[in-house]
């Protein structure tokens, strides 16, 4: 293993990308706002910085276990975007908050942080770059994850109820186009692998 700068920087903006936590934050609001005004920020970040170390050195196998490839789980994390997603745009509830955690383990820390699109990134990041370097960048991102979990409060005192509700109804359907997109990925790579197992 090896400290590379360059290595690190790419796949901390690589990783800031796909988790894109300040885009989720219309989102992240309106969980709060479910769970009576609580989010456990730590809690929230540490959970996915578990969850993403593990799947780092034994999402294949893990998946393979249980004999799920990641095409399938990429699946089941956008059907789990489309209907938080629905839940921001329509009003209805999807998710209950029932657990002693509320929201900051599910669907904040999973899928929202730690969902499909960063365990497909992981996976490729592992073919490209040295493991330090992904910990490090991944590491960085979980600090700014929890930062920004940290400071929802402020945002939606500088937002106002009406921001809020703009950004709420706004983000909803970029997330279910998000949603949409990778599902019809996923969907297309197993309709091929299909075809091409049949003409093979």
């Amino acid at each position: 293993m090896q400290l590379h700068l360059l290595e690190i920087v790419s796949a901390f903006l690589v990783l800031f990308a796909v988790i894109d936590i300040f885009g989720s934050l219309p989102i992240i609001l309106d969980l709060k706002t479910k769970n009576g005004g609580t989010i456990h920020a730590f809690k929230a970040a540490a959970t996915a910085y578990i969850i993403l170390i593990t799947f780092l050195f034994l999402g294949e196998m893990i998946l393979k276990l249980f004999g799920v490839d990641i095409t399938s789980f990429a699946l089941a994390g956008a059907v789990i975007l489309a209907f938080i997603a629905f839940e921001m745009i329509f009003g209805f509830e999807v998710f209950k908050v029932d657990a002693p955690s509320g929201v900051s383990i599910v669907p904040i820390a999973f899928p929202l942080i730690a969902g499909a699109g960063s365990f497909t990134t992981l996976l490729a990041l592992r073919a490209e770059f040295d493991t330090i370097n992904i910990i490090i960048a991944l590491t960085l991102n979980m600090g700014l994850v929890y930062v920004v979990l940290r400071s929802t409060s402020k945002v939606e005192r500088l937002l106002g109820k009406g921001g809020v509700y703009i950004l709420k109804k706004f983000f909803g359907i970029i997330l279910l186009a998000m949603a949409i997109k990778l599902f019809m990925t996923n969907f297309e790579h197993i309709v091929l692998s299909f075809i091409q197992k049949i003409n093979g």
